[in-house]
C-alpha cells in the first residue's frame, strides 16, 4: 500500500499516476499543509502569511492508525510539504519501508540537521528524491533545496538506507504529475520486491 500525501484544495492525480502498479496507491488528503505536515513550528515565508504550525505528529499519529488496519508493506509519497512529511513518518514510523519525497520542501529551517540526528535505521528500506532543476531558482529558502535534499539522501544511505535521486525539469509547480507518477513507480517496484 503506498499512501499519498494529499491536498484537499488542490489535489494530485493520484488515480492517473497509480494506473498500471501492482501496489495500490490511496490519497490522504490533509487540510491546512502548513500546519498539518509540518514537524515543529516555523516562521512564514512571506510576511502577512500564517507561520508554519508544526503539527506534524498529529497527522502521524493518525497515519499510524491507518497502519494498523492495512496488512503490509507500506510507503508514503509526498509532493512539496507533503514530501516533507512523507520523510518526516519515514523517519519517525518503522513500518513505512519506503519513502518519496517529491520536490520536498527540505529547505524547512532546521529539518536537515533534525534528520541528521534522528535518521531512521536504513537497512532493507528505500527513499526516492525527486527536484526540478529550476527550484533553486525560486530565492531563498528554496536556493539550497538541491544541496538539502542530496544530504538528506546522504545522511539515509549512511544509515543502510537505498537512495534514489532524480533531477528533473521545471520549477516547483511544474511536472507535478510526471514527478508523481514516477515517484509511484520507484515506490511500487520497490515493494513488489519486498
Amino acid at each position: 500500500m503506498i499512501y499519498v500525501i494529499d491536498s484537499s484544495e488542490h489535489p494530485l492525480p493520484v488515480a492517473e499516476a497509480a494506473k498500471g502498479l501492482r501496489s495500490r496507491a490511496v490519497s490522504v488528503p490533509v487540510a491546512d499543509w502548513g500546519d498539518a505536515l509540518t514537524p515543529w513550528p516555523a516562521p512564514s515565508l512571506r510576511p502577512g502569511e500564517r507561520d508554519f504550525g508544526g503539527h506534524a505528529d498529529e497527522t502521524l499519529a493518525s497515519l499510524a492508525e491507518q497502519l494498523d488496519r492495512a496488512p503490509g508493506p507500506h510507503a508514503i509519497c509526498g509532493y512539496s510539504l507533503g514530501g516533507l512529511f512523507a520523510l518526516y513518518a519515514f523517519a519517525r514510523e518503522p513500518r513505512l519501508s519506503a519513502c518519496a519525497c517529491l520536490s520536498g520542501s527540505v529547505w524547512y529551517e532546521g529539518w536537515v540537521d533534525w534528520l541528521r540526528a534522528n535518521a531512521p535505521e536504513g537497512s532493507g528500506r528505500y527513499a526516492y528524491f525527486s527536484v526540478g532543476k529550476k527550484e533553486k531558482r525560486a530565492g531563498l529558502p528554496f536556493r539550497h533545496v538541491e544541496e538539502d535534499l542530496a544530504a538528506c539522501a546522504d545522511i539515509l544511505r549512511e544509515h543502510g538506507c537505498a537512495v534514489d535521486v532524480t533531477l528533473g525539469p521545471g520549477n516547483h509547480m511544474r511536472h507535478v504529475a510526471e514527478r508523481l507518477s514516477a515517484g509511484l513507480a520507484a515506490l511500487d517496484t520497490f515493494l513488489s520486491r519486498a
